[in-house]
């Protein structure tokens, strides 16, 4: 565990965040122009929507397949009651405010997603290809149970005009499921005809987006300092466990592989930043964002970066025996 641990952070994409966090806290001139980040979100999430439908293609669909997707939609939908229960207890947050964060976990990030899948091939661990079909069925559950928590209080009434477009035609649905769907089509031969581009390529840019996303987490903190009371920063770092907990006990009643198994422990630990912000400022517009984004983005996205990934793998190694 130790060792995955030092390996993980001494990788260089750990050490690529590292740097844009640095270059954040020294305040430092040092960016990637915005259009240059969109394009290499895209990149990555195009990349492995590809990979993932080609994987699918190769194996064909399974029971395991529909079964992993309903535990992961099951999961999405549970675990922000749960995240709100732990947060009006603990942390003194408004009902609005508490809904919205709790919406964010599990809600999938697809950047710590990106990381997870970069790390086991690193490694050279394998997972399933359909789990990028798991990771898109997991990102609105979460927050269509937050306005559910939400319309209970009466300070927090959803305005959801916009709504629901937006969540279904979100940009990094659009483009992971897209990508997959066209994987599946070509199959193996699209794979090799796009091998340098979508297989070789992938490691550079991600280092690249990496740095950029420190950048952002450095910044996020500096700004949102002042939400950071002690209940909410345990929680940032608790409720990412409980998550992965919840999801080891789905994998192994499901049986997966112990990469598949530690993809989709993350995918349960993760808190999104992009979709769910945006959405949410439609859904719940009480509900003050800085909250949410400094919790995810701060805290709970450095710690999976760090720490959670090689304890999610080294779990699942132990539960996939």
């Amino acid at each position: 565990m130790l060792d995955l641990a030092l390996q993980n952070l001494l990788s260089p994409m750990v050490l690529f965040f590292a740097l844009g966090l640095a270059a954040a806290a020294a305040r430092s001139d040092l960016s990637i122009p915005e259009a240059v980040a969109k394009l290499l979100a895209v990149y990555l999430l195009l990349s492995i929507g590809f990979r993932g439908g080609a994987e699918v293609s190769h194996h064909g669909l399974t029971v395991q397949l529909a079964l992993t997707i309903t535990a992961g939609m099951l999961l999405s939908f549970a675990t922000p009651y749960v995240a709100y229960g732990i947060l009006r207890v603990a942390s003194g947050l408004s009902p609005a405010d508490a809904a919205a964060v709790a919406g964010h976990y599990v809600s999938i990030s697809a950047v710590t997603f990106v990381a997870v899948t970069g790390v086991l091939t690193h490694l050279a661990v394998p997972y399933d290809g359909y789990l990028v079909a798991v990771a898109a069925a997991m990102e609105t559950p979460a927050i269509f149970a937050a306005l559910l928590i939400a319309r209970r209080n009466r300070e927090a009434a959803p305005e959801r005009q916009g709504f629901l477009r937006h969540v279904a035609f979100n940009g990094s649905i659009v483009v992971l499921l897209g990508a997959f769907v066209i994987g599946a089509v070509t199959g193996q031969r699209g794979l090799s005809m796009l091998k340098p581009f979508i297989l070789d390529a992938f490691p550079g840019f991600l280092c690249l987006f990496m740095l950029d996303m420190g950048m952002v987490a450095g910044r996020g903190l500096q700004q949102g300092m002042r939400h950071l009371t002690p209940p909410v920063c345990v929680f940032a770092i608790g409720m990412p466990l409980v998550g992965a907990s919840m999801a080891a006990a789905a994998a192994a009643a499901i049986g997966l592989s112990a990469g598949s198994a530690a993809v989709f422990m993350t995918l349960a630990a993760s808190a999104s930043y992009i979709a769910v912000p945006a959405a949410l400022r439609l859904a719940l517009p009480e509900a003050n964002p800085a909250i949410a984004l400094t919790l995810s983005l701060g805290i709970t996205f450095p710690f999976n970066l760090t720490l959670g990934i090689p304890l999610y793998i080294a779990a699942a190694s132990l539960i996939s025996v």
